[in-house]
């Protein structure tokens, strides 16, 4: 029993997601410090601190959900434009490079060459 949990804990994909999950968690510290300690206090400025929490519609507050939905919006923003575009944008241009460097043409092996030569002697023999 504990063997074969030790083989499902010690499985290449499980490890992958941990290291996955950690990465996705240090990471996502460093957007929601990018959201509110730069990218709100710059909206402040033009628009005021965006916060939605005393809105009521009739007995509702649906305010708490708004800011929720805007900094959804700014979050996934700021992925976008700061993470996406310029990972695609390095991505088309490695490709590019990859494809302007032509793969470099084997040296045919001496079965082929040997074979070439027989060719080559069965054409320029008349009959």
């Amino acid at each position: 029993m504990l063997k074969g949990f030790k083989e499902f804990i010690m499985r290449g994909n499980v490890v992958d997601l941990a290291v996955a999950v950690i990465i996705g968690a240090a990471f996502g510290q460093i957007v929601h410090s990018l959201v509110v300690d730069v990218i709100t206090p710059i909206l402040g400025v033009f628009g005021g601190a965006p916060d939605f929490s005393s809105i009521k519609l009739g007995p509702v507050g649906i305010g708490q959900f708004t800011n929720a939905v805007v900094n959804f919006l700014i979050v996934a923003a700021v992925i976008y434009f700061l993470v996406i575009v310029p990972i695609n944008t390095a991505k088309k241009r490695l490709i590019k490079q990859e494809k302007a460097a032509p793969a470099p043409v084997p040296e045919p092996s001496e079965e082929v060459k040997l074979l070439r030569g027989i060719l080559e002697q069965l054409k320029s023999n008349p009959r």
